[in-house]
């Protein structure tokens, strides 16, 4: 009995995990890098101009370097570009 619920349990573990990574996948495909919104310290990732590369380390408000995800199509209409802005 003991090696049965084990292994039920091994098995449901398995299989949410992959539930997850699917969720996660298209939840990333419906999402688009928004550059030119984020606030100060609310950044999704490094910068575009390398000034940093983590989250959370904007230091100010609509940086044109730092972006965040958005809903697909929303970007423009939040003031943002989906391009990051070009290299000087």
């Amino acid at each position: 009995m003991k090696n049965q619920a084990l292994v039920s349990s091994a098995l449901a573990a398995a299989l949410s995990l992959g539930l997850v990574a699917q969720a996660q996948a298209q939840d990333k495909a419906a999402k688009e890098k928004c550059y030119g919104i984020a606030k100060a310290g609310q950044n999704d990732c490094g910068s575009a101009n390398g000034s940093h590369s983590c989250a959370g380390q904007a230091k100010t408000d609509k940086d044109p370097n730092e972006w965040k995800y958005v809903a697909k199509g929303t970007c423009e209409k939040e003031g943002g570009s989906t391009k990051p802005p070009a290299k000087k």
